[in-house]
């Protein structure tokens, strides 16, 4: 239990700095970074499984480039449900994604979670 509120945490952090860098991803507040986190999670577990399980042949013809675009889809999906979290563009929600899965990893490294 801990592990899950620790990474959840530190997924808010990365997030928030993640719209920091990044124009086009904004973020209000830690608390909406938080909430959003949650939300990205729970989509990403639901529907982006489903999408991934039903798209997983283009996954692997394009060589990976199709999960990227479905990660891009569940932060903007994720977006129209959180008040204070705006995902502004398809470009950002993708490069967004990529750069959000790059700093939460080095947050969970530098925290010891991997």
């Amino acid at each position: 239990m801990r592990y899950w509120i620790v990474h959840w945490l530190l997924s808010g952090i990365a997030l928030f700095i993640v719209a920091k860098i990044l124009p086009g991803i904004e973020v209000d507040s830690l608390g909406a970074a938080f909430i959003a986190a949650l939300v990205i999670g729970l989509v990403s577990a639901t529907v982006g499984l489903i999408l991934k399980i039903l798209l997983l042949p283009f996954i692997i013809v394009t060589l990976g480039v199709v999960y990227f675009l479905i990660n891009g889809l569940m932060l903007k999906l994720a977006s129209e449900f959180v008040p204070g979290f705006r995902v502004n563009g398809c470009l950002p929600a993708i490069i967004g994604s990529i750069l959000l899965t790059v700093v939460d990893y080095v947050l969970s490294r530098m925290a010891g979670l991997r």
